[in-house]
């Protein structure tokens, strides 16, 4: 899977731009030589990369099960704490019960 990044840039005038890449190095190197024009930062250089993050959060939430994405969405963080436990290291008791339904007018995630 791909690497996505996050990252900020500090402008020849002070200013900040922020951008999302999953190619940090080529894509600094295209700010730099201000290859698009109508970027925000090619009439604004030189630039300097003054804050950089892999982007995880998204790649960590996909490989969650639909059970933990919707005590998430839920807000529930309980259940989202049992979803998270290792079963092989609690007991059952401790394990998650109960179901989650789809429905609604906007699909809303309802308990069941």
């Amino acid at each position: 899977m791909n690497s996505y990044w996050v990252y900020i840039l500090e402008c020849s005038d002070k200013s900040f731009y922020t951008g999302v890449c999953n190619n940090i190095e080529r894509r600094y190197a295209e700010h730099e030589a201000g290859e698009n024009e109508s970027c925000y930062t090619s009439s604004r250089l030189p630039v300097k990369v003054v804050y950089c993050e892999e982007i995880e959060r998204e790649k960590q939430i996909k490989g969650w099960s639909r059970a933990k994405k919707e005590a998430l969405i839920l807000e529930d963080w309980t259940k989202l704490v049992r979803l998270s436990m290792n079963y092989t290291k609690y007991p059952a008791t401790l394990r998650p019960f109960g179901k989650f339904t789809a429905g609604g007018a906007q699909g809303d995630i309802t308990r069941s």
